[in-house]
């Protein structure tokens, strides 16, 4: 029946990491019923690999691409796009900043709450994920001059008053997203017509690990309790700085390479004109 349950999600076009969320929760409901009930002798999910994600890579925007993206939306939603990206912040928490989170003197915000979309109910205005989800993140003064601008032209005084919304002061809903700011028409304007609102955050994240911060700093940044997440950043960080550093390697070999054949068409043609010398005093 797990088997039957788990090749059906798939065959509707779920897709493997969901899938494999999906086989962890029930695998654990099953083990309360092994452990805790006893209705169960043993867990009967036990296929090898279904709890392993493998999501495909997502693209990294560059710091042009970036800029260039918040260029790009409405003058309204520039702040959005640099506050999600440098702030590496999840779309419920981002969604739900208000404008007593933001304090432009310090450079930060505060990420306390967050908004999570439930079926039949609407917007539900919460907690964030985890316990690490409530922290304070450090913006660049660049982003921070950005979000000066933004409170001063689209945002209330009013301490409660959310951050991004709507034109009709309305929050944002994740599907409507794509209407207000013509995210696809604008992704693909930057040449990257796959990108997702969710990868600004990725790159916010990659960019932070490329500073060389420990996974300590990276976890509070991210919002995370455990160290996994930020210590994937950091692999792919050393795999890229690998990658440099055997790029460097080559140029060197490839430079003292031409360096010696330098040196040796040099002694080739000084040896050349010697011998021409020995034959000119010979002759004369």
């Amino acid at each position: 029946m797990v088997r039957d349950w788990r090749a059906q999600l798939l065959g509707n076009g779920v897709s493997v990491s969901m899938a494999a969320k999906a086989y962890r929760l029930l695998r654990a409901v099953l083990m309360t019923a092994v452990k805790e009930d006893e209705i169960l002798t043993r867990n009967p999910c036990r296929i090898p690999g279904a709890d392993q994600e493998k999501p495909a890579e997502r693209p990294v925007l560059t710091l042009a691409q970036v800029f260039k993206l918040a260029d790009t939306v409405p003058p309204r939603y520039r702040a959005l796009v640099l506050v999600t990206a440098f702030g590496c912040l999840r779309w419920g928490e981002v969604s739900a900043l208000q404008r007593q989170d933001i304090d432009t003197t310090a450079g930060t915000i505060r990420v306390r709450q967050a908004y999570t979309e439930q079926r039949g109910v609407g917007l539900v205005l919460g907690p964030p994920k985890s316990r690490a989800g409530r922290r304070t993140v450090t913006l660049p003064p660049t982003v921070v001059e950005v979000v000066r601008g933004h409170l001063a032209a689209e945002v209330d005084d009013n301490p409660d008053a959310f951050v991004f919304t709507t034109e009709n002061g309305r929050p944002i809903w994740r599907g409507n997203l794509n209407k207000l700011i013509a995210w696809k028409a604008s992704v693909a304007r930057i040449g990257q017509p796959a990108l997702h609102f969710h990868d600004l955050r990725h790159t916010g994240n990659t960019l932070a690990a490329r500073t060389g911060a420990s996974t300590r700093d990276l976890m509070a940044r991210m919002g995370h309790d455990s160290p996994q997440a930020a210590l994937i950043y950091q692999h792919a960080t050393a795999e890229a700085d690998r990658a440099i550093a055997q790029a460097l390697h080559e140029a060197v070999r490839a430079n003292r390479k031409k360096g010696k054949k330098s040196e040796g068409e040099g002694k080739r043609k000084k040896k050349a004109g010697k011998k021409g010398r020995e034959r000119g005093d010979k002759c004369g």
